[in-house]
């Protein structure tokens, strides 16, 4: 649901004090802090809090440690696609999550069209889950590994501002069986050059940079490949949570 008031790309909250108001219904999307933020001495029934965050900490008890855990518990994947390093082990959490996405994707067959393409709390679609996860291969892999001369297929989904450069149309619509297809082949490129991959290969820095206004000095073909795999990992946890909730509504 579209919020009465947005603000989009404003820092205008920056070390700002939010005192004695009410926020119901608030919602903060996609924004980020390199300071702390602290919500405190408030009230009401319910919270929730999703994200990348170093430490968290609710009223005053430290939880970031049991939430690493308890989420690496309920998707082994995760954990994996996070540490690993080598090509053995960039190989076996490959074939790991390509193994988790082939069964939910049989679940998903049976479900109508409608609900492959439901928004479940504003959050992206299965269909919109996995055409982000054909740009993310796209920018990560087929652009920065491979260097291939037009690694972005046009089908892809990437955050607001993500498509200067690639040639990426985000208002095309698109069916199920044609979103998979182009995933699959995409994923095929990735199953074909993992499966010869050597820890030396993982060593090269690739001359491309991702688009997106990236700083860093160097992308080694580890770094990028393993953002593929936590790309791969947090989505499939994504849309396993949201799927619950769609055939709940059944």
């Amino acid at each position: 649901m579209p919020s009465e008031q947005t603000y989009a790309e404003t820092d205008q909250f920056r070390r700002a004090l939010i005192t004695q108001s009410d926020l119901s219904g608030l919602e903060i999307r996609d924004c980020w802090f390199e300071e702390r933020l602290k919500i405190v001495d408030c009230w009401g029934r319910d919270v929730y809090l999703g994200g990348d965050f170093g430490r968290v900490v609710v009223n005053d008890v430290d939880v970031t440690a049991y939430v690493q855990s308890e989420l690496d518990r309920v998707h082994p994947s995760r954990r994996l696609a996070r540490e690993a390093e080598t090509a053995d082990e960039i190989r076996s959490v490959w074939n790991l999550l390509e193994t988790e996405w082939a069964a939910t994707i049989e679940r998903v067959r049976a479900m109508p069209e409608d609900k492959r393409r439901e928004r479940v709390d504003d959050e992206w679609s299965f269909v919109e889950t996995l055409r982000h996860l054909l740009f993310a291969s796209d920018k990560w892999f087929g652009n920065c590994v491979l260097e291939e001369d037009s690694p972005y297929h046009p089908l892809g989904y990437g955050p607001a501002g993500s498509d200067e450069g690639t040639g990426i149309d985000t208002s095309v619509e698109a069916g199920f069986d044609e979103v998979l297809a182009a995933r699959a082949a995409r994923m095929a490129t990735i199953r074909g050059y993992v499966a010869g991959v050597t820890d030396e290969d993982l060593d090269r820095l690739c001359r491309r940079r991702p688009v997106g206004g990236y700083t860093d000095a160097e992308f080694s073909v580890r770094r990028c490949l393993k953002v593929v795999l936590n790309e791969e990992a947090e989505h499939h946890r994504y849309a396993v949570r949201d799927l619950a909730v769609l055939t709940s509504r059944d």
